[in-house]
């Protein structure tokens, strides 16, 4: 598979997942509007997911900064630095973005903003002490890679989608409790129709979320490809891949909120895990993401 078939084969797989995703939506608010007789709740439930979403939409990169600590860094702080990111964005075609150093020992990077004229690129004092400079233009081209793919954007939209159903079940759960029904689930058979609907507001959540983060680990694979496209060297970016997941040292300002940001899973020693538990990973195992570089053609 050479590099172009592969990004384009996730990114059909990843609008596949969001086809599916709203079609998972539509029929769940289809089910809980026949169960309850009536979607004034719904429409309240979705309307509040809305506005939670696009309030994180506007600061979730403040506070994600904040979180980590990170400082925003001018030209004269360290020129190396800007220049690999400069010449990456005249490559790539995009404006510079703002760049931010996390005063933390373990190598690592993330990308946020809501789009490619208000972007973010933050690394840690470890990568710039531990990368030699190709690994570190394979990573900061990764990362790059995430804004010109529009990930910041569809991450928003799943934000949306995942909150969208997240009501929907809580709503539906606690107007069931309280006894909501409608006249056809109290009829024939109505008992079953209850009994199946509580079940699907009880693992939607989870379906939801799983969806999201087999979305987050197809990105992560087109942004790997995107970086070996941009810098024309895929083993800069595996030999990185391959240090930062080996480094022993713990990121103390990563959270299960943030983990999802960074280019490797910041908590150490979950890289390894059997099939049940990469559902629930935020990465792909990194010993794949570097197999899959190393397997590129340009």
């Amino acid at each position: 598979m050479t590099l172009y078939t592969q990004a384009e084969s996730n990114i059909r797989k990843t609008w596949l997942f969001l086809s599916l995703f709203c079609i998972f939506i539509i029929l769940l608010g289809w089910l809980f509007s026949e169960l309850l007789g009536n979607s004034i709740f719904l429409v309240i439930a979705i309307v509040i997911a809305f506005i939670q979403s696009f309030l994180s939409y506007w600061y979730s990169d403040k506070i994600v900064l904040a979180i980590t600590g990170a400082k925003e860094i001018k030209k004269e702080d360290n020129p190396e630095l800007y220049r690999l990111v400069e010449n990456l964005c005249i490559t790539a075609g995009l404006p510079l973005p703002k760049i931010y150093i996390i005063n933390e020992s373990q190598p690592n990077a993330f990308a946020t903003g809501r789009d490619k004229n208000h972007a973010v690129v933050a690394v840690t004092r470890g990568l710039l002490e531990k990368l030699e400079r190709v690994e570190l233009e394979g990573v900061l081209a990764h990362e790059l890679s995430h804004i010109g793919n529009r990930d910041i954007l569809l991450a928003t939209v799943i934000v949306i989608l995942v909150g969208v159903i997240a009501f929907l079940s809580h709503w539906f759960l606690r107007i069931s409790f309280w006894g909501g029904r409608s006249r056809n689930s109290r009829g024939s058979g109505g008992g079953l129709l209850l009994f199946l609907g509580l079940i699907a507001a009880i693992l939607a959540p989870i379906a939801a979320t799983l969806i999201r983060l087999a979305i987050s680990r197809k990105r992560e694979f087109l942004a790997d490809a995107s970086s070996a496209l941009l810098t024309r060297y895929p083993e800069g970016l595996a030999r990185a891949l391959e240090k930062i997941s080996s480094d022993p040292n713990p990121l103390r300002v990563a959270g299960n909120s943030t983990s999802h940001l960074f280019i490797v899973n910041p908590f150490r020693g979950e890289q390894k895990a059997n099939w049940f538990f990469k559902l629930f990973m935020t990465h792909p195992p990194v010993e794949e993401r570097i197999q899959a570089l190393r397997g590129i053609k340009i």
